[in-house]
């Protein structure tokens, strides 16, 4: 239907984005609601350009290359709402999601695992454990004829 951008930046988290970066495109919804979805464009597109937007730095943007690659169409993200029946709640449904997928795909990674092994007191004690259950159920069998 048309576009337009919202005054100001928006926050997304520990991110924010300058509001000229965002591109808001509005059209009509599709599903139930007769006349009133045939007349109002309720549906909401927003989308970024990771590869140049300014809000992100160097390596927050190349981690949301590389972790959105499979969603990226040209260096694009774009995320659609159509689940309320009104544009602002969309609108806010949209910086939600958009939020959301920012902060998954930019966050650090998380802290390498540093394999362990268990202590000699430890194997000792488990196998202990086995030779007491294994006594004990050999105790229940029946007793062995001769």
């Amino acid at each position: 239907m048309g576009t337009s951008e919202p005054v100001g930046d928006v926050n997304f988290g520990s991110v924010t984005i300058p509001a000229d970066d965002l591109r808001w495109r509005f059209s009509r919804s599709s599903g139930p609601g007769g006349q009133h979805v045939n007349t109002s464009a309720t549906r909401v597109s927003l989308s970024i350009d990771v590869t140049s937007c300014r809000g992100l730095g160097r390596t927050r943007r190349e981690r949301a290359l590389e972790r959105l690659s499979g969603r990226l169409v040209d260096g694009v993200l774009t995320v659609s709402v159509q689940e309320h029946r009104s544009q602002a709640r969309n609108r806010v449904e949209a910086v939600e999601r958009m939020s959301q997928i920012l902060a998954e795909a930019t966050a650090p990674p998380p802290r390498r695992r540093r394999p362990t092994k268990p202590s000699r007191a430890a194997r000792q004690r488990r196998l202990d454990a086995k030779k007491r259950r294994g006594d004990l159920k050999r105790t229940r069998s029946r007793p062995e004829q001769e």
